[in-house]
């Protein structure tokens, strides 16, 4: 099985810059403090996996006054996310990993049900499947794993639809690929999407 390099996709943590769909519940601030405390817990679960190398793709890129005072653990890579679209951004970063014998697993910080098990386990499927997905209650995924390249799972995707998860898959049975799909998880992107924080993400 090739190394297994776990990119998490963030942006960072600004007021009214992200998490703007929670803003009217908690505000600009809030919304920006509970990015922040996303961020912390996905970085945390995927180092906790420990199944190889842990890339923070970064929006702004990683120099940016953005990220100082944001302190990262010993170790942890960092890349530029770029220009383009979400597909175009995460199609550089699965590309750039493959390209090294490695094997990929693109995640956010929106979905903190992604914990160190079942990246782990996302790991382990790969090993005998081409592709591996969990899906979101929203009809995206908040993880993607790949051991091979393929345009065509990131070009010409309805982003943020309800969509994307059903026609990854269908382009990857197009391909004729062995795909594993895990449980359904919850990303936290609306108000009503709060109600599933865990408690160590509640608190200010």
């Amino acid at each position: 099985m090739n190394p297994v390099r776990i990119v998490i996709f963030a942006k960072a943590p600004l007021p009214g810059q992200v998490k703007t769909r929670l803003i009217p519940a908690l505000g600009e601030t809030g919304a920006a403090k509970l990015a922040l405390r996303m961020f912390g817990l996905a970085l945390e679960q995927a180092i906790r996996a420990d199944i190889g190398p842990v890339e923070l793709c970064l929006s702004p890129t990683p120099d940016a006054p953005a990220w100082s005072g944001i302190d990262l653990p010993p170790g942890i890579e960092t890349s530029d996310q770029g220009k383009g679209d979400l597909g175009e951004r995460m199609a550089r970063a699965a590309q750039r990993a493959i390209a090294r014998g490695e094997a990929v697993l693109l995640t956010g910080t929106d979905c903190p049900e992604l914990t160190a098990a079942r990246l782990a386990e996302a790991a382990r499927q790969l090993a005998s499947h081409d592709a591996v997905l969990y899906p979101a209650a929203d009809g995206g995924y908040p993880l993607l794993g790949l051991r091979t390249f393929a345009a065509s799972l990131f070009a010409d995707m309805p982003w943020s639809t309800d969509s994307v998860a059903r026609l990854t898959l269908e382009r990857m049975a197009a391909l004729g690929w062995r795909v594993w799909v895990g449980e359904t998880l919850r990303d936290i992107d609306e108000p009503g999407d709060l109600d599933c924080l865990p408690p160590a993400l509640r608190t200010a």
